[in-house]
């Protein structure tokens, strides 16, 4: 198909056609979570779930890319499905306009491989891990402040995030105090993405690692998570 034309040799037809029947909700529809949503849908993952209960804000327009002037005060929900739609017919999405809560949880996760991380507050991600754990599916995690950013894979029984923010009661990280910027959003979601496309299509990643990126330093670290 000409539209994978460019995806072929990195990602065979084999590969592409496997895309096509994976199942994929990424809850939260921010900045992370818009570079996800855009990057799966382009590559092809058969059918998406986007999980937000926000809306737009002015504050959003510094780096979420689902954002614009015309849809402040819309469900950022709708504007993924939209894009989605606009973007690649041939992917299935589904807005869930709702917060995660424990109560919602399984049956947001349910019948899905993989579940992706783009919230914005520790007791969600913490909450989301559990969900994950409980529906025996990978998570795929990603965090941003200022420069700089994380991406992890947590595998069914573990428990990295918590590890991570050692249990924090903590409403927000570090972001709090520095800021959240484009390119650190666009930079963190492509990885994400690129670590979900990999666990989809059986490709080695990152395996008990938190792989951090200071782009105003223009590095990366890698630390084993134990």
């Amino acid at each position: 198909m000409e539209r994978y034309l460019r995806n072929q040799d990195a990602i065979s037809e084999e590969d592409q056609t496997a895309l096509s029947h994976k199942r994929v909700v990424v809850v939260g529809c921010g900045g992370l979570g818009g570079v996800v949503i855009e990057c799966l849908a382009r590559i092809g993952v058969g059918h998406m779930r986007v999980v937000d209960g926000d809306v737009f804000d002015e504050s959003n327009l510094n780096r979420q890319l689902l954002s614009s002037r015309m849809n402040l005060g819309r469900p950022k929900t709708l504007a993924a499905q939209q894009r989605v739609m606009a973007v690649n017919p041939l992917v299935e999405v589904e807005a869930v306009q709702a917060e995660l809560t424990s109560d919602n949880a399984p049956e947001l996760l349910g019948n899905y491989d993989i579940a992706v991380d783009c919230l914005d507050d520790i007791p969600s991600r913490l909450l989301l891990q559990q969900a994950a754990k409980e529906a025996g599916i990978p998570l795929v995690h990603a965090a941003i402040a200022g420069w700089r950013g994380q991406v992890a894979v947590v595998q069914p029984g573990e428990d990295l995030l918590s590890l991570l923010y050692n249990n924090s009661r903590q409403e927000q990280g570090e972001e709090i105090s520095t800021g959240t910027l484009s390119f650190t959003a666009a930079a963190l979601g492509a990885l994400q993405a690129s670590e979900v496309v990999k666990l989809l299509l059986g490709r080695q990643g990152l395996q008990g690692e938190l792989l951090i990126l200071d782009l105003l330093n223009a590095s990366s670290t890698r630390l084993r998570l134990t």
